[in-house]
C-alpha cells in the first residue's frame, strides 16, 4: 500500500480568518441609539438619511465578505499614486516663482497717496485680510487700484497654497513645477489623503457610505468601482434589515421610531445606568416586605383573627383538617387554616417637570433632560408597572406631554434679547393667544400647579414632583394675568413658593435637580433649596449626562424607603 502524502494548496488568511467571523448569536450593531441620539438633539428623524444612519453604525468588517481586501487594495493603489507624485516633482523653484509673481504684481499696483503706507505694510506682511480692507477703503470697486488689488490678492492666494504644498509634503523628485501644475498637484494629493482617511475609517466601521465614490473614480478602474458599488449595496441592505429588526421603520419622510425601538433604547439606557451600581451596596431589586398585599409568597403562616381568607392556602388547610379528624364530612376549623404571606408593593405617583426654556439650549442640557425621561419611563414600565408617571413641559407655559412626545421636545427659541424684561398679558382676552407670548421664559409656578392637579387624583400617599431646571423662575400667573419678568422678580418667586405650599398641603414632595449653567448664581441655588425644603424635598446638583443616573437612582432609593 502506497504511503499517503498531504497535498493541495494551503491558504493563509491574514486579518480575515474565517474562524473569527462573528457568529449568528452575536448581538447586532446598535442602530436605535444612533437614531434616538439624533432625535434627542434635533427633535425629529425627518433629516436622518440612510447615509447618516449608516455613518452612525459600527459594523464588523468581517461580516461583509470581500470588503476588507477590496479596501486594502484601493489603499495600496492610492498610496502608490501618491509615492510616484512625490518622487517625480520638486517644489523649490515654484516657490520662488510664485513669490516673484506676487512681488511683480505688487510693483505694478499703484495705490492712492493716502493708502501707500498701509499698502506697503500689507504687501510686506503678506496678509490677504489687510489687502481686502484696502479694497474697501478705496471706495470705488471699479477704480484701477481696486482692480489691481483683486489681482494681487489672487497672486497672494496662490503663494499661500504653494507654500503649504512645499511644507506639507516631502518631495524627492527633480522635475520642476510651474504655478498651475503645483496647484493641480496640491489638489490631487489632498484628494488622495482624503480618500485614504475615508478608506481607513471604512475599514473600522465597514461603512462604504463614508467614501466619496465620485472622487475615488478618478483613480480606480471601472472593475474596482463596480465591485465597491456592489459591496456598498450589500452594506446598505444589511443596515436596512438591522434597522427593521430594531424597530426603525422606513417611511417616505425618513425613519419612524416604533414602540420596539423605544423599548430597546430604554433598556440600553438602564443597562448603562445600573452597570455603575456597586453590587455590595446598592441593588435594583426590592426586598420582600411581608404584610397584607397583592402578591402571594410561597411561605405560609397560621391563620390569625383579622387575616384575609382571600390568601388562604386551600390544599394545605384541607390536609390539616383531614390529619386532625379523618372522619367524614370534613369539618374545617380556624386552627386548620394557613394563610399565604404576601408582599406589599405600594404605588408611587410622579410628575416630572422638564425645563424647555431658552436657556436649556446651552450645552445641550435639553438632550440630557430627554434622555433622563426615556430612562425613567423605561424603569417604571419594567420594574414598577403600577406606578403613575406624568411628564410636563415647562417654558412660558406648562403643558402635559405624553411619553411619545418627549423625544421631539426642543428648547424654545429666544425672541427677546433685552437685559430687562417686564411684560404682562391678560390671557382671558380672546385676541391674545399663546402664540403671541414670548415662549422662552421659565414658569415653574404653572408647572407645579399642573403637576399638583395630576397627582392629587392618584390613590396613593406616595406622590412626588421631580423638577428639572437650570435656574430661577422668570414667569408666573396671577389669575388670568401672565407675568414675564427677567431677571427673576420677587413677585414670581413668591407665586412659585405659594404653589409649593399647596403641594406640601396635599402631601406632594418636590425634589429639584438643578442643572449647571453658565449663568447660575447663588440666588438660583438658594431659591432651589427654599422650594425643596417647603415640601421636605431635596436639591440635587447634576451636570450633563449624569442627570439620568441621578434621577433613576433617586427613584429606586425612594421606592426602597417607602417600602422599608
Amino acid at each position: 500500500m502506497s504511503s499517503q502524502h498531504l497535498g493541495g494548496v494551503i491558504h493563509t488568511y491574514q486579518r480575515y480568518d474565517p474562524s473569527r467571523i462573528p457568529g449568528p448569536t452575536v448581538p447586532p450593531p446598535d442602530l436605535t441609539s444612533a437614531a434616538f441620539e439624533h432625535m434627542l438633539e434635533y427633535g425629529s428623524l425627518r433629516e436622518l438619511t440612510d447615509e447618516e444612519l449608516a455613518r452612525a453604525v459600527k459594523l464588523d468588517i468581517r461580516q461583509i465578505a470581500g470588503l476588507g481586501p477590496s479596501l486594502e487594495s484601493l489603499q495600496k493603489m492610492l498610496q502608490e499614486r501618491k509615492r510616484k507624485i512625490l518622487e517625480t516633482w520638486e517644489t523649490k523653484k515654484v516657490v520662488e516663482e510664485v513669490k516673484r509673481q506676487y512681488l511683480k504684481q505688487a510693483g505694478k499696483t499703484t495705490p492712492p497717496d493716502e493708502l501707500k503706507s498701509a499698502f506697503q505694510n500689507a504687501v510686506d506682511e503678506e496678509q490677504i485680510r489687510d489687502l481686502e480692507r484696502l479694497w474697501y477703503r478705496a471706495g470705488d470697486d471699479r477704480s484701477r487700484f481696486a482692480r489691481q488689488l483683486v489681482q494681487l490678492v489672487d497672486r497672494l492666494g496662490d503663494k499661500y497654497q504653494i507654500d503649504e504644498l512645499a511644507s506639507k509634503y516631502e518631495f524627492t523628485g527633480r522635475k520642476p513645477l510651474d504655478v498651475d501644475q503645483a496647484l493641480a498637484v496640491k489638489e490631487e494629493l489632498e484628494t488622495i489623503d482624503r480618500l485614504l482617511r475615508q478608506l481607513e475609517e471604512a475599514k473600522k466601521s465597514a461603512q462604504i457610505a463614508l467614501i466619496d465614490l465620485s472622487e475615488l473614480s478618478q483613480f480606480a478602474d471601472s472593475e474596482q468601482m463596480d465591485e465597491l458599488s456592489q459591496l456598498q449595496q450589500q452594506v446598505s441592505e444589511l443596515v436596512r434589515q438591522m434597522a427593521e429588526q430594531q424597530g426603525l421603520e422606513k417611511t417616505s419622510k425618513g425613519y419612524q421610531l416604533t414602540p420596539q425601538a423605544y423599548r430597546i433604547f430604554q433598556g440600553k439606557l438602564l443597562e448603562q445606568i445600573f452597570s455603575q451600581l456597586q453590587e455590595s451596596r446598592t441593588g435594583r431589586h426590592l426586598g420582600p416586605i411581608q404584610g397584607e398585599g397583592a402578591v402571594e409568597l410561597p411561605v405560609t403562616k397560621q391563620y390569625e383573627f383579622g387575616d384575609s381568607v382571600s390568601q388562604m392556602d386551600i390544599p394545605q388547610s384541607l390536609i390539616n383538617a383531614m390529619i386532625r379528624d379523618p372522619a367524614r364530612p370534613l369539618r374545617l376549623r380556624s386552627d386548620d387554616i394557613v394563610i399565604h404571606k404576601t408582599r406589599n408593593n405600594p404605588k408611587c405617583a410622579t410628575a416630572v417637570l422638564m425645563d424647555m426654556s431658552g436657556s436649556m439650549r446651552h450645552g445641550g442640557q435639553y438632550i440630557n433632560v430627554k434622555r433622563m425621561a426615556l430612562a425613567l419611563d423605561g424603569l417604571i414600565r419594567r420594574e414598577f408597572p403600577g406606578d403613575f408617571l406624568q411628564f410636563i413641559e415647562m417654558a412660558s407655559f406648562a403643558k402635559p406631554r405624553h411619553f411619545s412626545e418627549v423625544a421631539s421636545l426642543l428648547p424654545k427659541v429666544v425672541t427677546i434679547f433685552d437685559p430687562v424684561v417686564r411684560l404682562r398679558a391678560d390671557m382671558s382676552r380672546e385676541d391674545i393667544t399663546e402664540s403671541d407670548i414670548p415662549p422662552h421664559f421659565t414658569n415653574i409656578q404653572h408647572a407645579l400647579q399642573l403637576g399638583r392637579q395630576y397627582l392629587s387624583t392618584r390613590d396613593t400617599p406616595n406622590r412626588q414632583i421631580v423638577l428639572i431646571t437650570d435656574g430661577l423662575p422668570t414667569a408666573h400667573f396671577e389669575g388670568p394675568f401672565l407675568y414675564l419678568l427677567y431677571p427673576s422678580d420677587p413677585k414670581t418667586e413668591a407665586a412659585t413658593m405659594r404653589e409649593a405650599m399647596l403641594c406640601h398641603r396635599e402631601g406632594i414632595v418636590i425634589n429639584i435637580f438643578l442643572l449647571q449653567s453658565w449663568s447660575q448664581s447663588h440666588e438660583d441655588i438658594r431659591f432651589a433649596h427654599r422650594l425643596a425644603e417647603t415640601t421636605n424635598g431635596r436639591v440635587f446638583f447634576t451636570a450633563g449626562r449624569d442627570l439620568d443616573r441621578f434621577v433613576v437612582w433617586d427613584y429606586v432609593n425612594r421606592r426602597k424607603s417607602i417600602i422599608g
